[in-house]
């Protein structure tokens, strides 16, 4: 799975990658990113802009919001079978930014678990692949919520967990944006290359980060 990652680059790294302008002030380092939180996307719908959206999908015909607390990920070999995300993989998808992500190996008991800070090596920002969409509650409170796309491990990240997220090169962004074509669509949804990737053991206050 993956539960924690960061987002604290240069501003002038975000316009850069993502070709836009975002001006100072908007984005506020975040080295915990967080279920439930409120964190920077790029939808579909407007992908020239950053927009906040609240991690954790809570779909549209959802009875009560805390059904997001159980979908801050969607599995990429099931996600066209699942109700909660086919919708969204074909209509609604959008980047998560981030410079690094958390995960923890748990030793040969499992009592203990290891935190790894991963990131790419020549890479100081990349997109996840996400999917969105729109809550609305009895009320009328409207709720715009993501889910981050996982896959199976690559070499390198087999021997920390069994899960990683889908990390797009930066040449197929756009096009995991604008795509219409499922079998394309779902052929993004590979592990990264482990040789662009690197770790780091980070101290165990850092288990704050753990989901």
């Amino acid at each position: 799975m993956c539960g924690r990652y960061s987002f604290a680059p240069d501003l002038k790294i975000v316009n850069q990658h993502y070709d836009i302008k975002v001006d100072d002030g908007t984005l506020i380092p975040n080295y915990n990113c967080a279920p439930t939180q409120l964190l920077t996307v790029l939808t579909n719908e407007t992908p020239g802009q950053l927009s906040f959206f609240r991690w954790g999908l809570v779909p549209f015909w959802a009875k009560d919001v805390s059904i997001g607390n159980k979908l801050i990920n969607a599995r990429a070999e099931t996600i066209l079978e699942k109700p909660s995300f086919k919708q969204s993989f074909r209509h609604r998808r959008c980047l998560v930014p981030a410079d690094s992500f958390y995960e923890w190996k748990a030793n040969v008991t499992g009592k203990k678990k290891t935190p790894y800070r991963i990131f790419l090596k020549d890479q100081p920002l990349f997109s996840m692949a996400g999917i969105w969409d729109v809550w609305k509650s009895p009320t009328g409170e409207t709720i715009r919520s993501f889910s981050i796309i996982t896959t199976s491990p690559n070499e390198m990240m087999a021997g920390i967990h069994n899960r990683m997220p889908v990390i797009l090169p930066a040449k197929f962004e756009r096009f995991w944006l604008e795509a219409t074509n499922e079998k394309d669509l779902l052929e993004l949804l590979q592990p990264f290359a482990s040789d662009k990737m690197d770790y780091v053991e980070v101290s165990d206050f850092s288990k704050r980060y753990e989901g």
